[in-house]
């Protein structure tokens, strides 16, 4: 009886999973028919070639899934390909046809794709395709004429990418939305474990807090292919301004990040202790709930498709992380000895890495912290 609960449980998770990947891919989908069809019609209708595969396959590759469709990618792909047929074409006029000359074509092939460029797709499309011209039928539209399709194929899937390219801003800005995500849960359940004298729930924050690093390392590459598409796609041009504003913050997002690390684990170690009095207990707690705030307004600034949108609420996170820096006094806050202080200290460049984060200079930033004495 368990054991069917669970294999219906497995299939359902999996049907869920796989209905939300063909929904979220379907742009994708109609950029891959569209390109493979249309360059199998443009080779067989304007080139007048017979069968023309090599137009539709170098289109639907370098359209392909995988990482995140750029122009940079598409690019090696399609000249994989395309360079593969040529190389193929090449060496069948010297070679003949045969397994032996599909072997032989196929490992000079590699060793140039391995002398031209380091990457995989690169060589493996290179190989592949050079192999396939070896070891099917002779063209009847005579010699080079499958380079000239795939040629068409990867030359349409360039012009799919630019012309017709997917929203710059969707990568990062979900892998920016869910870090903030996990930091601001993380703050709040700190907020609920110091409020209920909770160790346990402080770990669990620990987690939370860690899980932000897969988001952090997404971003870069993010960035880069967002920023790329921006610039040469027509569509994409007016989200630049965005994604370089965004791209300029990546080490305050990080900074904080790591920080916050450190802050809750010096916070399980401090309630392990019992080293926080009631008074500061009281004091803090809230405090952490107005970062979390702050940070969750962030999350929502960059989920906004309009810079309006996404200034207005820039300027709540700024307010409330403002309003939480001004009461980063140890004293004030009725905190008392080296862990308890050592806390309230922990949280000071956090909150200024936020402030950055949310459109603040540092000097600008550090002007709302109490001086220490």
């Amino acid at each position: 009886m368990a054991t069917g609960r669970t294999v219906r449980t497995f299939l359902a998770t999996r049907n869920k999973a796989g209905l939300v990947r063909a929904r979220n891919s379907l742009p994708r989908i109609i950029r891959m028919t569209l390109g493979a069809i249309g360059a199998f019609w443009a080779a067989e209708e304007l080139l007048g070639h017979t069968q023309p595969i090599f137009a539709a396959t170098s289109a639907l590759v370098s359209l392909g899934f995988g990482g995140a469709t750029t122009v940079r990618r598409t690019a090696e792909v399609a000249l994989g390909c395309t360079l593969g047929v040529a190389l193929g074409d090449l060496l069948m006029q010297w070679l003949g046809q045969g397994i032996w000359q599909a072997a032989v074509v196929m490992s000079l092939s590699l060793v140039i794709a391995r002398y031209l460029d380091s990457g995989a797709i690169f060589s493996t499309q290179l190989g592949m395709q050079s192999a396939l011209v070896v070891l099917l039928p002779i063209s009847v539209d005579g010699p080079f004429a499958r380079s000239l399709d795939a040629v068409t194929g990867s030359v349409l899937a360039l012009l799919i990418i630019v012309l017709w390219p997917s929203d710059p801003r969707r990568t990062p800005v979900a892998a920016l939305s869910e870090l903030f995500k996990e930091l601001s849960e993380s703050m709040l359940e700190c907020s609920w474990a110091i409020r209920d004298d909770d160790r346990r729930a402080a770990f669990h924050a620990l987690v939370k807090a860690r899980a932000t690093q897969k988001y952090l390392d997404q971003l870069p590459a993010a960035f880069k292919a967002s920023q790329e598409l921006a610039m040469l796609s027509p569509a994409g041009r007016r989200h630049r301004e965005e994604l370089n504003r965004l791209s300029e913050r990546f080490n305050h997002y990080d900074w904080a990040s790591r920080n916050a690390r450190v802050f809750v684990r010096r916070l399980a170690s401090t309630l392990s202790n019992s080293a926080l009095t009631p008074e500061g207990s009281a004091a803090l707690a809230p405090l952490l709930r107005e970062i979390a705030e702050g940070i969750n307004a962030l999350a929502q600034s960059v989920r906004e498709p309009t810079l309006a949108g996404q200034h207005k609420y820039e300027k709540i996170a700024r307010s409330q992380l403002e309003a939480a820096a001004a009461q980063l006094d140890p004293r004030a806050l009725g905190v008392e000895g080296l862990q308890g202080e050592g806390l309230v200290l922990l949280l000071r460049p956090m909150v200024v890495d936020l402030l950055e984060a949310a459109g603040r200079s540092n000097e600008s930033a550090v002007e709302f912290f109490p001086k220490l004495s």
